[in-house]
Formats: structure tokens, sequence, C-alpha cells
């Protein structure tokens, strides 16, 4: 169960309140741009704008940021056009890795990409090598103190979730696409807290990793999610807790 959405989950605790804030307010300012030019600015039909936009508040972003970023995507306001890059490659231990981007600039961003792995042993991959691993799905990572495991895990799945997992830490949910939303909102209306709710890439299979390549794996993840064009990074990893929290304690 200790994957890569567990460690986004530490490592996002750390960065919010740190002074990466202006970077992940840019990144967050893309997202909106991007889903709202190509789904509209309703974020009652537009569930990746209304994921982006639950971004901005978790990351305290002023609402009139949020407001120009939409118009920009609308075309209501005059803004930067940006273009969705989906890479695809092979980390240390044969990680399988994908890398979601928006640039203005596509040759640029994959130089530079290109140039982040060929520093941190990993290689990109031709199109298709690594996307059937992984399936768009909704994700929920819950503090174990936030329920009793029978109870949540029959309300979670009476409320259509996919799967259900536990660990002596967490509860993790996984649903289709179609049914995040109405779980979330069952979440809210029950008084549970989610350490994390998103719409994500889960893998397939996983690949275990520990000691020195654990470290090199995340140091990759590391390099490449702080790239400005980087949206996203999926990865297959499954490393051990402790090594998933010492590393997000020293970020």
């Amino acid at each position: 169960m200790s994957g890569h959405s567990k460690w986004k989950t530490n490592k996002g605790k750390k960065t919010i309140a740190d002074a990466k804030k202006g970077a992940t307010y840019t990144k967050v300012i893309k997202e909106i741009t991007a889903a709202a030019r190509e789904g509209g600015g309703n974020t009652d039909t537009n569930i990746r704008l209304r994921s982006a936009v639950a971004r901005a508040r978790e990351a305290n972003m002023p609402s009139d940021n949020v407001k120009i970023a939409i118009k920009r995507g609308t075309g209501e306001m005059p803004g930067i056009v940006y273009e969705t890059v989906m890479y695809e490659a092979y980390g240390p231990c044969g990680v399988a890795i994908m890398i979601e981007a928006l640039t203005d600039n596509k040759n640029r961003s994959t130089a530079e990409i290109r140039n982040i792995m060929s520093k941190k042993n990993a290689n990109m991959a031709g199109a298709g090598s690594v996307s059937w691993i992984f399936t768009k799905k909704g994700y929920f990572l819950i503090d174990k103190s936030q329920a009793k495991e029978e109870d949540l895990m029959s309300f979670v799945l009476d409320a259509g979730a996919e799967d259900f997992k536990s660990d002596d830490k967490n509860y993790e949910i996984i649903t289709s696409i179609q049914d995040f939303e109405k779980i979330k909102q069952a979440f809210v209306e029950k008084g549970i807290t989610c350490q994390d709710a998103e719409l994500t890439m889960i893998p397939a299979s996983t690949i275990k990793v520990a000691g020195n390549d654990a470290k090199q794996v995340l140091a990759l993840i590391d390099a490449l999610q702080e790239h400005d064009d980087v949206q996203e990074v999926y990865a297959n990893f499954d490393i051990p807790d402790e090594i998933l929290e010492e590393a997000a304690s020293e970020a």
C-alpha cells in the first residue's frame, strides 16, 4: 500500500506550508486555465476544473486569482495558451513513470525534462510503453482515527467505491472518476476529513523498492515535480512507509 499517492500526501503537507507556495500557486493557476479552456468555466459540469479549484482552496489561493485564471482559460481575458503534454519514462529499478506537463513551449519542456532524467538514472519511454499500466481513478487517503474500519468499509462500498485498503495508520479508497465527487460529498456529510482526495493515475501493478534504490527513485520524483511545467508525476513504486516519512521530513 506504500505507494506514490501516500508520498505525495506527505510531501504536500510540507510543500504548501513552506517557501514553495509561489510555485504551487503557479502550477495550480496553469491547471485551472487549461481545465477551463478544455471544458469551460463551470465547475458544476467540468470535473477537471472543479478538482483544480479545490486544490487552489487547499493552498489558500485568493479567490480573485482563481477567477482570473478561469477567465483566461475561457478566453474572457487574454493570457498564455498552455498545451498538455504527457511523458512516459522508466526510473531506477524499472519504476514506471507518467509525467503530466502544461507548457507554452513543448520543445523546451521536453529537453529540460529529458535532462533531469539523464541526471537521475531514468530514461524517456515511447508512447504507450508506460501508460497502459495506469488508469485514471478517484483516490482518498483517510487517517484511521476518523472512523472504525468495518464501519468505513461498509459505508464507502455502499456509496460505490471500487476498492478499500488499510494499513496501521490509514485507509485508502479507490473510486471511478464518475463516483469521485459523490463519495467526496458523502465524507463531508459524515464529518470525515480526508488527508488526500484527488483524481489520480492508479497503477495496475507496483514495484517494491527499498534502501538506496528508494532514495534514488524519490530524488527523481522530487526533481521532476520541482520543474515549473510539471503538474503531476505518477509512479508505480512501492516503498516502505518509514522511508517515505523520512524522505518527506528531510525535503
